[in-house]
């Protein structure tokens, strides 16, 4: 009975659809088909139409935005990548280092070149190629240093020194390169697992002492696991007044770096869709440089709107949380969770572009949630009023009384354009609590920044380059516990009149 009702009911409704409402659905779809319109406007402006397809006429636009969408993708995802080969290239070509050699950069024409330099203390660096030398060995030697070991990701594989394993006692390190098995011996190092063929190993000396950090420097050992019975001594080079820059470069320059550098390294599951977007731009791993005209036009375009989405993505960060103080423009500059990059659901894209663009590396400490250990970063783009800061302007900062800093704090400038420290006539880029700055009477401090000194003060002003912006980072080295509970604020940088 129900079965005949049903079957009865579905051959009424058969007959209903097809007589009545599916004519007129069939009317409907032809009244359509003749009002589509002949175009249609589109955020790439009209786009002809044949129907519901675009015209024949219409294909070569849309397939060149999306050559530029991939392009303009495919520069923010690159960033951290381009950018540590691009650093790796200046160093071998411009200054001679080698894979194993280590670069000491220790006065303010040394640090030109890197990308928001610290200008108080030395940096002693070095690329290694995993291809050529196999897996690693580092000897750290005890004593107050701040480091560690990162991929060509500018994921950090280790700490080194005080925020490392071997907590400032140093130790030996042993950098395996992708799929290699720990040797026989390996329980007498500290092992780091790396990801990519190449690897940054880099430290910086805490002692304020000039004397002690080059003792420390000099102990510092660095060779092949297959040379540990006679590793030789480690090469210490200097740039010795060679200009150089690890800035990425723009145009079709960053593109010819992104495919020379992927030449070299394994490619992660998690970037293999980006890797198809270059495939369709001429850009392969195995396979020449080679993109034809179109797919030229499209990558210099995605090179320049790709910088400027990074410009607003580090310069007017829209993360929920970058801004550490509500009332006040400071900002916490590095927004990347863990130094993997990744969160529950996704790695940090977005946070990594933003961090990669203005900067470089990334270790544990950098991100410091422990009182009196690590560092912590806050940056300023703009003044107290939210304009930008101006090389031509005359600007103060009051720094109250006590920083939340076991160590030092610094406030350093750098030039928003090559995001390094700023290339001024004084050749002086930084403040900082080791230098003998004019205090207030309630020890805090005035600092100032503008194309002249202020009388009295000229101990406590960086000079800025009229025609150019700059930003600026404060750090504090073991921060405390007043920088974490915030019961102490910095003030905003204030424009003077």
């Amino acid at each position: 009975m129900h079965v005949a009702l049903r079957a009865a009911g579905f051959s009424l409704m058969t007959m209903f659809v097809s007589c009545g409402v599916g004519a007129n659905a069939q009317a409907q779809t032809q009244t359509q088909t003749q009002t589509q319109p002949e175009q249609l406007e589109t955020r790439i402006g009209k786009v002809a139409m044949e129907g519901e397809l675009p015209a024949h006429e219409s294909i070569a636009k849309l397939y060149a935005e999306l050559d530029f969408q991939q392009a303009t993708q495919s520069y923010l995802w690159a960033l951290p990548l381009v950018s540590y080969a691009q650093w790796q290239e200046e160093f071998r070509g411009k200054l001679g280092a080698h894979s194993g050699d280590l670069m000491v950069l220790n006065s303010y024409e040394d640090k030109l070149g890197v990308i928001t330099a610290n200008a108080t203390t030395p940096y002693i660096l070095g690329f290694v190629d995993l291809n050529e030398t196999g897996p690693l060995v580092i000897e750290l030697p005890p004593g107050p240093t701040a480091g560690g070991i990162g991929d060509f990701w500018q994921r950090a594989i280790i700490d080194m020194g005080q925020t490392g394993p071997d907590k400032g006692k140093g130790g030996k390190y042993l950098v395996l390169p992708p799929g290699a098995e720990p040797p026989a011996d390996a329980g007498q190092y500290y092992l780091a697992k790396s990801q990519t063929m190449n690897v940054l190993v880099g430290f910086r000396v805490l002692d304020p002492n000039p004397a002690k950090g080059k003792a420390l420097v000099e102990q510092f050992k660095m060779y092949p696991y297959a040379n540990r019975a006679e590793p030789g001594k480690t090469k210490l080079l200097s740039p010795g007044g060679k200009s150089w820059s690890g800035t990425q470069p723009r145009g079709l320059a960053y593109w010819e770096r992104l495919h020379q550098i992927i030449q070299k390294e394994p490619v992660n599951e998690r970037d293999r869709f980006y890797m198809a977007m270059l495939a369709s731009l001429g850009i392969e791993k195995d396979r020449p440089f080679n993109p034809n005209n179109q797919q030229r036009a499209a990558l210099e375009q995605g090179a320049q709107v790709g910088e400027l989405i990074a410009k607003a993505n580090t310069f007017a960060k829209r993360f929920p949380d970058a801004q550490y103080w509500k009332d006040r423009q400071w900002d916490t500059v590095l927004n990347i969770a863990e130094p993997s990059q990744r969160v529950a659901y996704y790695d940090q894209l977005w946070e990594r572009s933003a961090w990669f663009y203005e900067a470089v590396t990334n270790t544990k400490g950098m991100v410091s949630k422990t009182p009196g250990l690590g560092q912590t970063y806050l940056g300023a783009y703009t003044d107290a009023t939210g304009n930008w800061l101006d090389g031509g302007k005359n600007y103060r900062l009051h720094v109250g009384a006590n920083p939340p800093a076991k160590q030092f704090w610094s406030m350093t400038v750098y030039d928003i354009d090559s995001r390094c420290l700023i290339d001024n006539p004084q050749r002086k880029a930084d403040l900082s609590s080791r230098q003998d700055l004019k205090k207030n009477a309630d020890g805090s401090v005035d600092l100032y920044f503008g194309p002249t000194a202020p009388k009295g003060f000229e101990n406590n002003w960086v000079q800025t380059v009229p025609g150019k912006h700059w930003f600026s980072y404060f750090r504090l080295y073991a921060p405390t516990e007043a920088y974490f509970d915030k019961s102490w604020k910095l003030d905003d940088i204030a424009l003077m009149e």
